[in-house]
């Protein structure tokens, strides 16, 4: 293969490949959060400018798509979760309320990630299953995490993790009547009931 084929623009085959991709996911973010069920690969396609081609390129079919922007969602959520409690000085009830403050005001400010994360994720029958594993998967994260806060106050891990799906479970419901209307506070309003949440499931009373 010549450089001219490896390379193109100073960039190489598998960085436009990925480039595409990432389009591609951040497109189906954006129909999913719109369009929910009804969203197309055709329509991820049209919003991301790029051709049916380089779809398939990346995913076998729409599902997987949908699935992909439901990882990049999550995904987003706990590295900044996790990088808030690891980066905030002060007591643990500070860094708590820290990390809760910072989800609340990415879901006002990103609202479509947010419908995507809570909403169309348990009423989308293709991302069903892997919303429960990623529930479990969440939950695991709280439990470390409260394991380093709170030490010997915290659950026992089999408990903490059970904890930790109550937690995941609720606070789910929570945001999604939050996003939906039924529920009705300020971004810092929502962190303080989050926060309450997060140190009453995790710490043993």
């Amino acid at each position: 293969m010549s450089s001219v084929e490896r390379s193109y623009g100073g960039r190489s085959a598998q960085e436009r490949t990925e480039d595409r991709r990432a389009r591609l996911v951040e497109a189906a973010i954006t129909v999913l959060a719109g369009q929910g069920e009804r969203a197309t690969m055709t329509a991820i396609c049209q919003e991301a400018g790029l051709t049916e081609r380089y779809f398939y390129e990346s995913f076998a079919h729409r599902d997987a798509a949908l699935v992909a922007a439901l990882e990049r969602v999550t995904d987003e959520i706990s590295r900044n979760a996790v990088r808030v409690l690891q980066d905030t000085p002060g007591s643990t009830e500070e860094r708590v309320l820290a990390m809760a403050r910072d989800f609340a005001h990415w879901a006002a400010a990103h609202r479509d990630r947010a419908v995507v994360a809570v909403m169309h994720a348990r009423t989308i029958a293709a991302l069903r299953q892997r919303r429960k594993e990623l529930v479990v998967t969440f939950a695991e994260i709280a439990a470390h995490e409260a394991a380093e806060l709170y030490g010997d106050r915290a659950w026992k891990p089999d408990r903490a993790r059970v904890q930790g799906i109550i937690f995941v479970g609720g606070l789910a419901e929570l945001v999604a009547a939050w996003l939906s209307g039924d529920v009705e506070l300020e971004p810092d309003g929502l962190a303080d009931v989050v926060a309450d949440l997060f140190v009453a499931l995790v710490r043993r009373p």
